[in-house]
């Protein structure tokens, strides 16, 4: 349960194998954009997520799955009502949302891309921009050595710094400024874990920008190489603040549903980019629900 979309992802895994994906179902929810004045989900927000849960659960029967990992971040976590919301969707479905810390966020994804792209990469520096949150983490090994979470997601920077469509361009300067003070603050905690050996990004948000710099078509396959580099980012940046909604939706790769939110996801990702000296980086396929399937294989897999 993200703050974007609410995915079902049905997966083949056992221990010391791959997780091959058999079945994915999306609701695109925008919790981050459901949240009342004192930042908590709405009562119509509530209902609506009840309703998805269910329907999920129903996708999950029709499809055999034998064991079910759902969790919630930022959207969830962070709602002035988070705990009479899961103990709503716990009532009415019989689902206990686990709710993963920002920094657990980061930890899982980077598991997953430390998986994907193997111990050749060395020490990975990994950005991940969430509908409510930005992860990242510096390792070499499995667990991250450092990781942060910031509250600087693409849709919760939508909802309440983008008006208008497209924005002022007084507030884009301003939310350009504010982002880049808030990574500005975390990158002394990296910067003397020493210079990463390979870049990664993942999340839908990363995917859509490459995708709009030229990056190859999903339908390419996942073992294509697709990167994004800060040039081309600077540019995009510049022309998504210019664009309405409605022509966003016409650009190569993004989806009707994230195209209000690219314009804030551009900015986090430069903003990233810039201050951690990031010439380009590669995107990762796998991403946070690959890392939480994998812990729990591993879990299964120890005596």
């Amino acid at each position: 349960m993200g703050s974007n979309t609410v995915h079902l992802l049905v997966v083949d895994a056992h221990p010391g194998a791959r997780p091959l994906p058999a079945y994915s179902h999306k609701t695109e929810l925008r919790l981050a954009e459901l949240l009342d004045e004192r930042g908590a989900i709405s009562p119509a927000g509530v209902e609506r997520l009840v309703a998805t849960v269910r329907e999920a659960l129903e996708v999950a029967e029709e499809h055999g799955v034998a064991d079910l990992l759902p969790f919630a971040t930022s959207a969830v976590r962070e709602a002035g009502n988070a705990e009479q919301v899961l103990a709503r969707v716990a009532a009415e479905t019989g689902v206990a949302l686990q709710v993963l810390s920002g920094e657990d966020e980061a930890r899982l994804t980077f598991l997953a891309a430390r998986r994907w792209l193997g111990w050749s990469s060395g020490r990975l520096l990994l950005f991940d921009i969430g509908g409510g949150s930005l992860e990242i983490a510096f390792g070499l090994d499995e667990a991250p050595d450092a990781a942060v979470s910031l509250p600087l997601g693409a849709g919760r920077l939508t909802a309440a710094r983008l008006p208008g469509d497209p924005p002022s361009s007084a507030d884009v300067r301003a939310l350009r400024r504010d982002v880049r003070t808030e990574v500005a603050g975390v990158v002394g905690r990296f910067s003397r874990l020493g210079a990463p050996d390979r870049v990664v990004a993942t999340s839908k948000t990363f995917k859509q920008l490459a995708r709009m710099a030229g990056a190859a078509r999903s339908a390419e396959g996942q073992y294509v190489r697709r990167q994004l580099s800060r040039t081309d980012l600077r540019e995009w940046s510049q022309k998504l603040a210019e664009l309405p909604v409605a022509e966003r939706r016409e650009l190569p790769g993004v989806s009707p549903g994230r195209a209000g939110q690219l314009l804030a996801g551009a900015l986090v990702a430069e903003a990233a980019m810039d201050l951690f000296g990031v010439e380009s980086l590669d995107i990762c396929p796998w991403a946070l629900r690959e890392g939480v399937i994998l812990r729990r294989l591993d879990r299964m897999r120890a005596p």
